[in-house]
């Protein structure tokens, strides 16, 4: 995901666009700890684990490595089908999405899993969208020209257009960002 907010004075919003840090997942998904074992090696693997469950615990939450992760493409084209809808959707429903796979071990490649989000927060017509896999493609194919062509990796957050953070910031990094832009 890669996010991208404008804001004048005392004025946030928040936009959410496509990145796969994994194009060729597969659809029916794979074991989040399988996957990343073979892209990290054991050792690497165990220390971004440790430190994922310690970031999360820090926050309230439990770290889930149980599920699976795979192919995006769905939830991205849902993500972009939710701004349609108002700003406030798409973080409500990324906020689902991020809830469902990194807290419940959910699978967001799962049709039923992202009806169930879209659903909690409101999103009308997701159905015909998850059902129809040509609905959004075109978008999220242009989004993905757009502004994911020239990242390598996520987090990354655009400020007004022009400042760029990538990877996890600690909070003075945004704002460093915001007194960058607000001048």
């Amino acid at each position: 995901m890669v996010w991208n907010s404008s804001f004048s004075c005392c004025y946030l919003q928040v936009k959410w666009h496509p990145f796969f840090l994994n194009p060729n997942a597969p659809k029916e998904g794979i074991l989040k700890s399988e996957l990343y074992k073979n892209k990290f090696g054991s050792t690497q693997y165990e220390h971004i684990i440790s430190r994922m469950r310690e970031v999360f615990r820090g926050l309230g939450f439990e770290y889930d490595t149980a599920g699976m992760t795979g192919n995006t493409l769905d939830s991205h084209r849902l993500i972009s089908f939710a701004a349609n809808q108002g700003y406030e959707k798409q973080n409500a429903l990324v906020e689902e999405l991020f809830q469902n796979y990194f807290i419940q071990g959910k699978f967001i490649g799962d049709k039923q899993v992202l009806l169930d989000a879209a659903q909690k927060v409101g999103i009308e017509g997701a159905a015909e969208l998850i059902n129809d896999p040509n609905k959004g493609l075109k978008e999220v194919n242009e989004e993905l020209e757009k502004y994911s062509s020239r990242i390598s990796g996520v987090p990354y957050f655009v400020f007004n257009g022009s400042f760029q953070l990538s990877g996890g910031q600690p909070p003075e990094a945004f704002l460093h960002a915001f007194q960058a832009v607000s001048k």
